[in-house]
């Protein structure tokens, strides 16, 4: 029995009520709670945290300041009026529970609640649009404000009410004026007139003031003869003996510098005041005489400059620039003397003798002064230089120049000079006296040269061979840039011999065989056609192809360089190098056949050299075909595909046949050609499309439909084939089959712009303009650089007024894409922007020239808005690029009817095809 009453000195169960199991109800009196108190103090409650903490295993290391915060934020720690809770294992089951029932409850319907969300959101920004959303057009339009516009715009003006009643205030605000001032501005403007003892007049203001009118005039006449002495320094006045004539067209000019100068008078004091301080403190500087000279040509004073300048030759006589400054100061008499005065001075002065020899008005007297300096300067290269263009004789100014180069055997010029006046014969004496002298200068080894060159012995003397190897005796071998230079300096003075010797001897100078010396010599030779120096390129190409004779890149640079800058023969040698150095490229033969196809003879006999050398090659078979039909001569064409099918069975071989038979119409003939060629080449899916085409051209749609249904299977990766099958289910009125066909073709071709657009186009033309641009939405978020797509939203999807900001930001997203360019083009066409469509018309054929549809479209907007010779000058260029690619070019261009026709032909049909 007594371990059965343990029970009732161990704890309650948890959550235990006494008599609640049989019925029994809990109650508390009021000796259970104790009299009426206050509830717990701070100090108390703060124990009771301290000591659940402590009984809970936390630090009670908290702040006070964040007791009140942190007290029931976290349900696991209630602190406070809870803190003796206990947190059951049911709370934590309901607690779980009401989690799963809110999780469940927040999943239903959350694809409707999130779309309604994202519904309402942009309802309310399309109704309230931001500000910078409703200027954004606006700011895409300010890339068109020009800078003049910018500057035309008004200042803004204060229109706010407080500054117009300021200033209503301040113009309704009077005051009162004594009756003093009043009479003194009524008298201020009345003169009096008086007669003086002397006989003067003068007149006297009311105020007391007296104005004399004779000193006015006269300080009127000094100002004006100052303005004038100062126009005949800085106009340029002639002055002979007592005669001055005045430019015209120069006074007013120095007037307003004059008053400038005016203006900036106390400037001028204040600089005056420094430079006198300098000429002061060191009298013998010449820079500070100089100066204050200056000075006072600007100031208007040149008389005070004369005298200045005058001083300072007194106190530095020996300064060849301050006697300069002083000649540059004084008419030509007095200058002459000043001359004379600093030659005395400075006897050895090269400037002062060829500025005194200047101030000399005839020949003769010029003569004289040079020969005088020549006395005391003997070895001045200047002076001789000097006395040799005085002289008008060549046999007197060979026979000052021979003497010059006796006194001064290192100028180059003066020998330089020498042997261009002497004979062939003595040019070359005069010359090897010249490399005796001068052994490092390359600059006599080119004169010889070209003095070769000009009595016809250029190409038989080696004058720049020796010149090499004498050169690099002395270690005085300029580089091979420097070389390179010299030649285009030679081409331009018409040496075009002496510029092909310097190349082909110096070319190679300072390069090893390990270096990569074909690729710097083609970089020299498209540096000097950049240059327009094309003698020298040829020069360069040549050398090369000397050192690497069967290289195929520099043959075709050079044939590239002849057909741009050469003439037609010198393009048929540089053909016909080509082809005897390499002779299995067939390019080469392709190249002069076409050169030469207006001789049918010449040509034919080039295809043959090429047939041998060639004999299975598919590129000269089509290209002998193509020449005998481009004359008329069928029967041989045909001839020659039936030889080409048998010895190059090749599947172009084959699709030419059939195409060949297409043009002339016999369409029963290319529909067996077909058959036959996809025997040997069912993944050829040119001849698929030849088929279905065919069988389009006789009417038989049901078997074109089973051609190209066909085709797509054997070659899926085919978009062309697709497209045509697309656009024969449209044609016949299936769209839905049309579809159809496309949604397969996105399965086999992924991320196709070509293959989505034709879809958005189909949709379009059925009218699901809005299925059309969910599509679109669609493409452009799997190819968001796709020019083609963007160009088809733009233009056939969006509105006119959208189309600028899409344009916008369409090139922003795709760079460089010719599409797009054109397009923008097209839309600044519409906006009557012309210069600016021009431009963005050729920025796309610079992007792609051998995009046709470019082409057109440009030739259409020339058609209406340019002249005559723009229009000639895009056919030319367009014939010279001969494109071969875009949607509507290869529509025409490949039309059997279109067979024959030359690029500018097709050019003017695909540019009259377009809307």
């Amino acid at each position: 029995m007594a371990s059965r009453r343990d029970f009732l000195s161990q704890p309650a169960p948890e959550n235990y009520v006494a008599g609640l199991g049989r019925g029994a109800t809990g109650f508390t009196t009021r000796s259970d709670l104790g009299p009426a108190r206050e509830g717990p103090s701070e100090d108390q409650i703060k124990a009771a945290v301290a000591k659940r903490s402590a009984q809970l295993g936390l630090s009670a290391a908290k702040d006070d300041d964040n007791d009140d915060d942190e007290r029931y934020q976290d349900p696991d720690n209630e602190v406070g009026l809870f803190a003796g809770g206990i947190y059951e294992k049911d709370d934590e089951e309901a607690d779980r529970i009401w989690k799963e029932v809110d999780d469940k409850m927040a999943k239903r319907r959350q694809k409707q609640r999130e779309a309604r969300e994202n519904a309402e959101r942009e309802e309310y920004e399309r109704k309230n649009p931001k500000i910078q959303q409703q200027f954004a057009g606006l700011k895409r339009a300010l890339e068109t404000v020009t800078d003049e516009e910018w500057a035309n715009l008004p200042d803004p003006k204060d229109l706010t009410g407080r500054t117009k009643r300021a200033r209503q205030e301040r113009m309704q605000r009077f005051y009162a004026v004594p009756d003093s001032v009043l009479a003194a501005a009524r008298d201020q403007g009345q003169f009096g007139t008086t007669v003086a003892d002397d006989g003067t007049a003068t007149e006297g203001n009311r105020d007391g003031t007296v104005t004399d009118f004779a000193k006015i005039g006269a300080a009127r006449d000094k100002v004006l003869r100052a303005r004038l002495e100062q126009q005949s320094q800085s106009s340029g006045i002639a002055t002979a003996g007592s005669a001055t004539s005045i430019d015209p067209k120069g006074y007013l000019t120095s007037l307003s510098n004059i008053q400038g100068a005016e203006q900036s008078i106390g400037d001028i004091e204040q600089f005056r005041k420094m430079l006198k301080s300098a000429v002061d403190s060191n009298p013998k500087q010449a820079a500070s005489w100089i100066a204050a000279a200056r000075l006072e040509i600007a100031a208007g004073k040149p008389g005070a400059a004369r005298n200045l300048i005058a001083k300072g030759c007194q106190h530095c006589p020996k300064s060849e620039d301050i006697w300069l400054e002083n000649i540059h100061l004084n008419d030509n008499r007095s200058a002459k003397v000043i001359a004379a005065q600093a030659i005395q001075a400075n006897p050895h002065s090269v400037k002062l003798w060829v500025e005194a020899m200047k101030l000399e008005n005839d020949a003769r007297s010029r003569k004289k002064v040079i020969r005088r300096a020549l006395d005391h300067n003997p070895e001045s290269e200047a002076l001789w230089k000097e006395a040799v263009n005085l002289e008008e004789d060549p046999a007197d100014a060979r026979m000052l120049l021979a003497k010059a180069t006796e006194l001064i055997p290192e100028s180059l010029d003066l020998w330089l000079a020498l042997a261009r006046l002497e004979t062939p014969d003595n040019a070359r004496k005069v010359l090897n006296k010249a490399v005796k002298k001068l052994p490092s200068s390359h600059e006599l080894w080119i004169a010889a040269a070209r003095l070769e060159e000009q009595v016809g012995e250029g190409s038989r003397r080696p004058v720049m061979k020796n010149a090499v190897k004498f050169l690099a005796k002395q270690n005085a071998m300029p580089k091979r840039e420097e070389w390179i230079a010299e030649a285009e300096k030679c081409e331009e003075e018409g040496a075009v011999v002496t510029c092909s010797n310097i190349i082909e001897e110096t070319l190679g100078w300072g390069l090893d065989e390990d270096d990569d010396r074909k690729e710097i010599w083609m970089e020299d030779a498209k540096a000097s056609i950049s240059r327009d120096k094309f003698a020298t390129a040829r020069a360069i190409y040549a050398y090369a192809l000397r050192v690497f004779p069967n290289s195929r890149s520099l043959y075709l640079a050079a044939v590239d360089l002849e057909r741009n800058h050469g003439t037609k023969d010198d393009l048929w040698r540089a053909l016909e190098k080509a082809v005897e150095a390499c002779p299995h490229v067939e390019v080469f033969w392709l190249m002069l056949a076409k050169e030469k196809s207006g001789e049918l003879n010449e040509a034919r006999r080039v295809l043959a050299r090429a047939f041998k050398q060639n004999p299975d090659n598919e590129d000269i078979w089509l290209a002998a075909v193509k020449l005998e039909a481009d004359n008329g001569f069928i029967d041989q064409a045909r001839d020659l595909l039936k030889t080409a099918r048998q010895n190059a069975p090749t599947d172009r071989v084959w699709m030419r046949s059939v195409a060949f038979e297409r043009q002339l119409g016999a369409n029963e003939a290319a529909l067996d050609l077909v058959q036959d060629a996809l025997q040997l080449f069912p993944a050829a899916p040119k001849l698929w499309m030849m088929k279905g085409q065919i069988y389009e051209d006789l009417g038989k749609l049901p078997q074109a439909r089973e051609a190209y249904s066909t085709g797509v299977r054997a070659v899926p990766s085919s978009v062309p084939l697709w497209l045509l099958y697309s656009r024969l289910e449209e044609r016949s009125g299936n769209v839905v089959k049309a579809r159809s066909v496309l949604d397969r073709a996105r399965q086999a071709v992924p991320k196709c712009p070509e293959l989505w657009t034709e879809l958005i186009r189909v949709e379009r033309r059925a009218g699901n303009v809005g299925q059309a641009k969910s599509l679109m939405a669609s493409a452009l978020q799997q190819m968001p650089k796709s020019g083609l797509l963007w160009a088809e939203r733009i233009l056939h999807l969006e509105p006119r007024t959208q189309r600028k900001s899409l344009i916008t930001e369409a090139i922003k997203r795709v760079e460089d894409d010719p599409v797009l360019q054109v397009t923008a083009a097209r839309i600044l066409w519409a906006e009557r922007k012309l210069d600016r469509a021009q431009n963005w018309f050729e920025r796309a054929l610079l992007l792609d020239r051998d995009a046709g549809d470019t082409w057109a479209w440009y030739y259409k907007f020339l058609l209406q808005h340019g002249t005559d010779e723009k229009r000639a000058e895009l056919v030319a260029k367009c014939v010279l690029n001969d494109p071969r690619h875009g949607e509507h070019w290869q529509a025409v261009a490949k039309d059997p009817r279109n067979a024959g026709k030359g690029p500018d032909e097709i050019l003017k049909l695909v540019a009259a095809s377009l809307s």
